[in-house]
């Protein structure tokens, strides 16, 4: 049947389905043929076009944050430090940012204290970026740490069951039973030098790898009854390369997805401890601990409060799409539904191809 032909009335909307499903299949196939898993991999995530536009913000973020105040040794290309004071006598601290006039403003224009002036005179754009900075780094430090101690403890877990895979499991039982927020209490009385977002960022981590290790111990007592399993025992693989080596790329998926996850959750617990003022103390500085400090002004000057809450928000979805986008990249079982332009090509070339190969049967036996 081809799209020129009368449908036969004898076929039943089953078959139609099951046709269509075949040439979605086909179409699926053509579109992936000769591609590694990796170049699938990354041919679907940037058909994800919240996943691809949040990559892109994300990575604006970044890039602003760490190279507007610097980091470290360096200073950075914005002219007013974090700390630096002065009046606010003549404007009253307001902003100086002005929205272009196709958004509804006077025309753009940036000025000298963009997000406006604390109190003491302090740059507020100043500050957001270093505080978006160090809930950056507690957020990746947090993803690195309770990735190493997720992974590791799951895979032991799960290769070798048994006394082992219990005792882990009830470890990992025991931290789950224990209040993040008490940790934080703890965290505060420690977190009061210069390593401050480091330390709490160590310590999150070492609490938050317990989903991790149970997703990861399931995947391998699926895989470890795999043939492949079976082919690098009687290889003379040890247990580690087959962990490591063979077993694990092929739960790096749930692990990336998971983890994106977990960082965005991350960013967010150190907001609301900062918050509350049990996370980050001065003179580090915080997105959480920016919001915490400026709340009573929320009505005299909201932009104070404003700027942090937004980058907190934007870094928090930004992560949730990404994540979303490699969930969807990741997972075999998500398939593209071609288009209705894709199908009727497809269709054209099936139909096409008998009539061809007449043709040119034909042609051969004339020359003959």
């Amino acid at each position: 049947m081809t799209p020129q032909e009368p449908v036969d009335p004898q076929v039943t909307e089953q078959e139609l389905a099951e046709l269509a499903e075949s040439q979605n299949v086909d179409i699926a196939l053509k579109e992936v043929e000769g591609l590694s898993q990796g170049q699938i991999v990354v041919r679907r995530f940037f058909r994800h076009k919240g996943a691809v536009a949040a990559l892109i913000i994300f990575f604006l973020i970044v890039l602003l944050a760490f190279t507007s105040v610097g980091i470290g040794s360096w200073t950075g290309w914005w002219k007013h430090t974090p700390l630096e004071t002065g009046s606010v006598a003549e404007t009253g601290g307001n902003p100086t940012l002005r929205l272009p006039t196709w958004l509804g403003g006077e025309g753009f224009v940036w000025g000298d204290y963009p997000f406006g002036r604390d109190e003491s005179g302090r740059d507020v754009f100043a500050r957001v970026m270093r505080g978006t900075q160090t809930s950056l780094i507690v957020m990746f430090v947090v993803g690195i740490v309770s990735s190493l101690i997720g992974v590791v403890v799951g895979a032991l877990a799960g290769f070798y069951r048994g006394k082992l895979d219990a005792i882990l499991m009830r470890m990992t039982d025991l931290v789950i039973t224990i209040p993040v927020i008490v940790l934080g209490a703890v965290l505060g009385a420690l977190a009061s030098n210069k390593s401050s977002a480091l330390m709490l960022a160590v310590f999150l981590g070492l609490v938050s790898w317990t989903t991790l290790a149970r997703l990861v111990r399931g995947d391998f007592l699926t895989l470890r009854e795999r043939e492949f399993v079976d082919a690098a025992r009687v290889a003379g693989a040890s247990d580690l390369r087959i962990m490591f080596k063979h077993m694990l790329p092929n739960s790096v998926g749930v692990i990336i997805v998971n983890q994106t996850l977990l960082m965005s959750s991350a960013i967010l617990l150190e907001t609301s401890l900062s918050f509350i003022g049990l996370g980050i103390k001065y003179p580090n500085i915080s997105l959480g601990q920016l919001i915490n400090q400026y709340q009573e002004a929320f009505a005299t000057r909201p932009w104070l409060f404003w700027w942090p809450g937004l980058f907190i928000v934007l870094i928090a979805l930004c992560i949730n799409f990404i994540g979303d986008g490699l969930r969807d990249a990741f997972d075999p079982r998500q398939r593209r539904i071609p288009s209705a332009r894709k199908m009727e090509k497809a269709a054209r070339k099936q139909s096409a191809t008998p009539a061809a190969i007449v043709a040119a049967t034909a042609a051969e036996s004339g020359n003959r």
